[in-house]
């Protein structure tokens, strides 16, 4: 399960790692829980709907399904499967009550998209090997992950027995298994960083396994510590620097001179940030969880870029 603040990238990340998974050969089904179709627009295909669909196939023939788990559409699964309630729960969606009730408790909303995925967790073949050797979800915000993955827990105390009890705990069994892992994206700023500390936090006081931290958009850094503090030292060695690349012709050393302080302000600005950067990571590594780090794509993330992540983490993953 990939969660993380809004912004960090979190739906990309679940995309590549899907396609990281299905390598060599692997099926993986990477599946989205709130409705926002993310994947089919960094899959570049059209919105998916609620049943799986291969969407790419990954380096050494592995395939990636997906899955939009739609909440209204798993509670007549549930009517079906539990009270067979196959026609009866149809009519009951037309005349809108399906949505009524899951707007209405938010709570049977998370139920019902936390059993879907786990039911494909679960599936097996014919052979009785699984269908998926790897599921992927792209998790709600780290805000309510902790919330979004324990509410079964809630359910199977408060209904004491039956088919509902019985699947609840099913579904934590998946949920807590040692197979299972919740892993967090964040970015080196201050806001993400701080929400994902307090949300590896509040996963393990739930008892939640978590499995590393994602850092995404890594930034180059320019300069490297000592030409930092040369420029910081040094204002008129930058301007003769600056001569000496050729800036200006004959009157390239007054030119020179006019670049110097917008070149320095960059450099501090530069080293400030960094400075951020190293911090946050502190924390993180702090955190005693596996950190592997995605690069910032200058073009943006496209198909390929997905794959160029996808192998990323396949390679950092293997080497730790």
């Amino acid at each position: 399960m990939v969660s993380g603040k809004g912004g960090t990238g979190k739906t990309t990340v679940a995309a590549a790692l899907a396609l990281a998974l299905a390598d060599e050969g692997r099926r993986t089904l990477l599946v989205e829980v709130e409705g926002r179709q993310g994947i089919a627009q960094l899959f570049e295909t059209e919105a998916l709907p609620y049943e799986e669909r291969r969407i790419a196939v990954a380096p050494g023939g592995g395939e990636v399904y997906a899955l939009a788990i739609d909440a209204e559409q798993a509670l007549l699964d549930y009517l079906q499967m539990f009270y067979k309630l196959g026609g009866a729960g149809r009519a009951l969606n037309k005349l809108g009550a399906i949505d009524f009730a899951t707007t209405i408790a938010p709570g049977l909303r998370d139920v019902l998209l936390t059993g879907k995925a786990c039911e494909a967790v679960r599936r097996r073949r014919k052979n009785g090997g699984f269908v998926y050797d790897a599921v992927v979800m792209d998790a709600p915000p780290t805000g309510r992950i902790t919330r979004f993955l324990a509410v079964n827990d809630e359910v199977a105390g408060l209904a004491r027995m039956g088919p509902i009890h019985k699947q609840a705990q099913s579904v934590m069994r998946v949920i807590k298994s040692s197979e299972t892992a919740v892993h967090l994206v964040t970015l080196l700023e201050e806001m993400p960083v701080q929400e994902t500390v307090d949300g590896v936090a509040e996963l393990r006081g739930a008892g939640l396994p978590v499995g590393s931290v994602v850092v995404n958009m890594v930034r180059p850094a320019l300069l490297d510590e000592d030409a930092l503090a040369e420029a910081a030292a040094d204002r008129d060695a930058v301007a003769r620097a600056l001569a000496r690349a050729g800036l200006g012709g004959a009157s390239r050393g007054a030119r020179a001179g006019q670049l110097v302080g917008p070149l320095l302000e960059q450099a501090r600005e530069h080293a400030a940030r960094l400075e951020l950067e190293r911090a946050g990571r502190a924390e993180i590594t702090g955190l005693g969880l596996p950190v592997p780090e995605l690069p910032l794509l200058a073009d943006g993330v496209d198909l390929a870029g997905l794959y160029t992540l996808a192998g990323e983490l396949r390679k950092q993953w293997t080497t730790t």
